[in-house]
């Protein structure tokens, strides 16, 4: 029931969710705690957060609660066809995933998948996230990072918007043009850097949605950078045009995480497996 409010995020919710009352899991909750002699939760109006006790206790019972259910899991499928649940983290946009997420669950129809979109770096143990697909360099000793490729950004325009301000020649050229760019959050300053050039481009949009920067882009509202992978039809078809080719942005790694302290069931064994060997298949364009 711990473990449950924790994942819940607060009693109420851990009571909907186990179809325990709320009465019955608050009194079990803190019997917990006075059998400790600890608090384990901080109580409020908006939940519930764990104190550095209940943090101790949860990232030790989870890893029981886990196993056993995926002992559970093991004894039902019989060895035989792979059944559970899979529990992802994906960053927003991240279209080539959802196709390789949709050709795994093809091969295993019987795995349910349940994927929490997110630019936040989630804590895995926590939220209780199975794999996190991650951009960026890793370091994280409870974690194991199996690197599957890396990619570069690449900065892309629409001809109607060159043909108004001109082909830049130089990343400070950049500055004469409208920019959107990608941002974390609202309060995070972006920069390009541009092969050995670092420039604060002029941005009228800011958004941490490269589907959304694609949208404008190919409008002709304004230069931006997109990952290859979302880039490669317009480029194609002609609707945006890639600009300073020597002077490349920097390489972006991509990363399926999991806890180190976990020995992965099938189902994530699986998973893992798959997106080693077909992930070339889902984002060639984006290899480097």
């Amino acid at each position: 029931m711990f473990i449950a409010v924790v994942r819940a995020g607060s009693l109420s919710a851990a009571s909907l969710k186990t179809r325990v009352p709320l009465a019955t899991l608050s009194r079990n909750v803190r019997q917990l705690e006075e059998e400790l002699g600890v608090q384990l939760l901080e109580r409020s109006a908006r939940g519930t957060k764990l104190t550095d006790a209940g943090m101790l206790l949860y990232e030790h019972a989870s890893r029981g609660i886990d196993a056993l259910h995926d002992g559970e899991l093991a004894v039902t499928s019989h060895q035989t066809a792979l059944k559970g649940r899979l529990r992802l983290s994906i960053p927003p946009s991240f279209e080539p995933w959802w196709e390789l997420v949709a050709a795994f669950q093809r091969g295993h129809p019987d795995i349910q998948v349940v994927v929490y979109t997110t630019e936040r770096a989630v804590d895995l143990s926590i939220e209780g996230i199975d794999v996190a697909l991650r951009i960026g360099p890793v370091v994280h000793e409870s974690l194991v990072a199996k690197r599957l490729l890396r990619y570069r950004h690449v900065l892309v325009a629409s001809l109607a918007l060159l043909e108004r301000f001109g082909t830049p020649s130089s990343p400070d050229a950049l500055l004469a043009l409208p920019a959107a760019i990608w941002v974390r959050d609202a309060n995070t300053h972006r920069s390009w850097r541009l092969g050995e050039r670092e420039i604060e481009p002029t941005a009228i949009l800011a958004v941490n949605d490269y589907l959304h920067l694609r949208h404008r882009a190919i409008a002709g509202d304004a230069v931006t950078e997109l990952p290859p992978f979302l880039a490669t039809e317009a480029l194609r078809d002609g609707r945006l045009v890639a600009l300073l080719p020597d002077h490349p942005f920097p390489e972006q790694e991509v990363s399926l995480l999991y806890q180190r302290h976990r020995h992965p069931s099938r189902v994530v064994r699986a998973y893992l497996d798959y997106c080693q060997r077909e992930v070339g298949r889902y984002l060639a364009a984006a290899s480097v």
